[in-house]
């Protein structure tokens, strides 16, 4: 008989890197909902997930354990998710591998659509084939599947250092973006991520080059207009009734 939903809310706050009483308090704004669905564990995650969310990864492993084969998200009701919620989801992917498990994301809202497009993750948490195990061949006529397994994992820690690396860059120029136009975090994220678009330019290096104007340096002329009027735009939605 199937186990009932079980919500595991993650409230309260989690605490950021820090010694003793000088950790800084940041707000967790997610819950999950976990279900049991034959093999695999569904898990729905609500709210915001960003930098305060990382309690949430002790509710997600204790999915992963409970699961036979792996986990299917459900994040359609995730209203705001950026790089370091991103990081989330990878590790709880690369602590799945290591069991022999498998993480695919069944349904995604339009916030985190745009992040996986953004940062090229999409394809890492395709749906699992029918045996969805991340097992390795037996036949030596499976050699061929193992190597592009192989090769996929290579790919998956090349982006996940790349996704730790760059976080610390895009969340400074998103504050600044905060602090100087009054913008939310998640406008500030969507201004980002749409300049990005506009004017093809990766993320992580609007974020750099953003963050080098405070010592001096300058955006290129198309970018500065870019990010401009997206920030106004972000303004005039901020300010509609």
């Amino acid at each position: 008989m199937p186990e009932p939903a079980q919500p595991l809310f993650v409230e309260g706050a989690g605490r950021a890197e820090g010694d003793g009483e000088s950790a800084v308090l940041m707000p967790c704004l997610v819950a999950v909902d976990v279900v049991p669905d034959g093999r695999r564990m569904r898990v729905k995650v609500r709210g915001e997930l960003d930098y305060g969310g990382q309690p949430l990864r002790r509710d997600l492993d204790e999915a992963l354990h409970r699961s036979d084969s792996g986990i299917d998200l459900d994040l359609t009701a995730l209203e705001f998710c950026d790089c370091s919620g991103l990081n989330v989801l990878l590790g709880l992917r690369q602590r799945a591998l290591g069991q022999g498990k498998t993480v695919a994301i069944r349904g995604s809202s339009p916030a985190v659509e745009r992040l996986l497009d953004v940062t090229g993750t999409r394809d890492l948490f395709a749906q699992p084939g029918p045996d969805d195990q991340a097992t390795a061949p037996t036949d030596p006529r499976d050699a061929r599947p193992q190597r592009e397994t192989e090769q996929d994992l290579r790919t998956e820690v090349i982006q996940l250092r790349r996704a730790i690396r760059t976080r610390p860059t895009i969340d400074l120029a998103r504050g600044m973006l905060v602090v100087s136009f009054g913008l939310s975090p998640e406008a500030a994220w969507n201004v980002l991520v749409n300049t990005s678009q506009n004017t093809n330019t990766k993320v992580h290096r609007l974020a750099r080059d953003l963050i080098g104007t405070i010592h001096g340096g300058r955006l290129p002329e198309a970018v500065q207009k870019q990010l401009a009027a997206e920030v106004a735009k972000a303004r005039r939605s901020t300010s509609s009734p």
